[in-house]
């Protein structure tokens, strides 16, 4: 075979479909990649877990899985709000889609120092970014969900000697005007909780934690009322959604509550 002579390979993807029905989403799921994210503090290493997925005409027979491995392996800036917006973009581009979806889960990393002994550690929480078109165009969201404690008002007001607490999830969901970071996304998260969680505790810093949460009992519903007051009260937030769900101790099911507002209506 002659040096310069080329070998043309078919392109099945690109041949049309004559079912004529469209696809809403396709693309790839539980791609594993190094990322850094942007923090307070600087860049973070983490690992993400991504999810990219396009629309894809009624006439098309499939779409170029490996373009979306490519484009997140030319990936060299920390990951925020403003570079998933630019990202979107050049995945519907490259895949020449106009509608699609990039979500980017990962665990995000926070040292923390203890109340009482300033003893510091290390604590982590599930935190992603999520862009997709649709009416409004891209709609990019900010997501993180923090470990706390919650402690049941009722329990404490009925009870002669100590009241029932649990861990719970708090989670809140932000489209955002202006730059948040992912610290401060969780602080409010943390502020609205009985108590807040840290790897590492002295026994001083136990007693403080058992009796903060002790003196701020709070129902599934005042935690989301309370995330909800102090997003409402941020004028960088333009949309939110927040939940709770308290993993009951006496129980054997979780009490969970949920509140969404669009702050531009």
């Amino acid at each position: 075979m002659a040096a310069e002579e080329k070998i043309t390979l078919p392109d099945i993807q690109s041949t049309e479909d004559e079912r004529n029905i469209a696809i809403n989403r396709v693309g790839v799921r539980g791609v594993k990649l190094p990322i850094t994210v942007a923090g307070r503090e600087g860049p973070q290493h983490t690992v993400a877990d991504i999810t990219m997925t396009v629309a894809l005409p009624a006439s098309k027979k499939g779409t170029h899985m490996s373009r979306f491995i490519g484009l997140m392996e030319e990936l060299r800036d920390p990951l925020d709000a403003p570079l998933m917006e630019r990202l979107l973009g050049a995945m519907l581009g490259l895949l020449q889609s106009d509608a699609g979806t990039i979500e980017i889960r990962f665990p995000f990393f926070v040292r923390k120092a203890a109340p009482v002994s300033r003893l510091e550690s290390i604590m982590n929480y599930e935190c992603a970014f999520t862009a997709s078109t649709g009416a409004e165009g891209t709609v990019v969201r900010q997501e993180t969900i923090a470990p706390v404690t919650s402690l049941c008002p009722c329990s404490k007001e009925i009870s002669r000697y100590g009241a029932h607490n649990q861990r719970s999830l708090l989670k809140s969901s932000l489209i955002l005007a202006a730059p948040m970071s992912l610290e401060e996304q969780i602080g409010v998260a943390e502020s609205a909780a009985s108590c807040q969680l840290w790897s590492r505790l002295k026994r001083a810093d136990e007693k403080f934690v058992t009796e903060y949460a002790y003196d701020h009992p709070k129902f599934v519903e005042d935690i989301v009322r309370d995330m909800a007051k102090a997003l409402n009260a941020d004028p960088r937030v333009l949309s939110y959604r927040v939940e709770a769900e308290n993993f009951e101790s006496i129980h054997n099911h979780s009490a969970y509550a949920w509140i969404e507002r669009d702050k531009r209506l």
